[in-house]
């Protein structure tokens, strides 16, 4: 082989080696540029809390398949690392530690409830992660942290904010039901009764009896007593006829009666 064929060799076999390095380098940019933006957070999915944090999990996710569907966050495809809570306080810092020191994620938000949000400040502040509360009051109150962030719209007194409507109806109702200086007294609803009006009271101020009408009581022979008959009364009221032996008789004293 002739030298000019080798060097035509050569530089044809260079080209080709570089053309496959400039292809490599090509499919392995966009492998990278793929990768996933990873969001970690924790979410009660059983415990106490699991009804509303199952709600707010399926929402994330609708919102992942969504933003997949059109490209991506940023030109990147998003991805959720979440782990159960249990609705327990105490299971948050080891949960938030394995996502920022394990899983390596990129973003982190919280889980639902002020409680599963403030045991995670402490790890997120160590890190300096910038950190957005799902549904928690007053979180950031005793931390000052200036990366943290609430998606509720409490307002800067979140403590007493969604108390404080209730409060303001009931002053409105109350201050509505007041009487005006210039408006006639209105009937108090503790009046006397017609029926107490009707007692009287005695000298130590003590309540009696209603006044009712005293019925007489018959005058009742020793002979009728423990009889059937009607007994002889004094007045023109009338009494029902008694088949027993009445009170105010007296016992007989003649042997054999009844």
């Amino acid at each position: 082989m002739s030298r000019a064929a080798r060097r035509q060799g050569l530089g044809g076999l260079l080209r080709r080696s570089l053309a496959g390095i400039a292809l490599a380098s090509m499919a392995i940019a966009p492998a990278v540029a793929a990768e996933p933006i990873k969001i970690g957070f924790g979410m009660a999915l059983t415990g106490g809390l699991a009804a509303n944090g199952k709600s707010a999990l399926l929402a994330m996710k609708i919102w992942e398949a969504d933003t997949n569907a059109k490209g991506g966050l940023l030109g990147r495809p998003v991805q959720l690392v979440y782990y159960d809570d249990q609705s327990n306080p105490s299971t948050v810092p080891g949960l938030y530690t394995k996502l920022l020191d394990v899983d390596k994620v990129d973003l982190i938000v919280g889980g639902y409830a002020t409680n599963m949000l403030a045991p995670a400040m402490p790890v997120v502040m160590q890190h300096n992660m910038t950190f957005i509360g799902l549904f928690g009051l007053a979180v950031n109150s005793e931390f000052h942290y200036p990366r943290y962030f609430a998606m509720v719209p409490s307002g800067p007194h979140p403590k007493t904010e969604f108390s404080k409507g209730f409060f303001d109806v009931a002053v409105r109702r109350i201050r509505s039901r007041r009487p005006s200086p210039s408006s006639p007294p209105m009937p108090s609803s503790r009046a006397t009764p017609p029926t107490a009006r009707a007692r009287t009271r005695n000298r130590t101020g003590s309540r009696s009896s209603m006044t009712r009408p005293i019925r007489p009581r018959p005058s009742i022979s020793p002979r009728s007593c423990g009889r059937s008959r009607r007994p002889t009364l004094t007045s023109s009221i009338s009494a029902p006829i008694r088949r027993t032996r009445p009170a105010w008789c007296a016992p007989s004293t003649r042997s054999g009666s009844r």
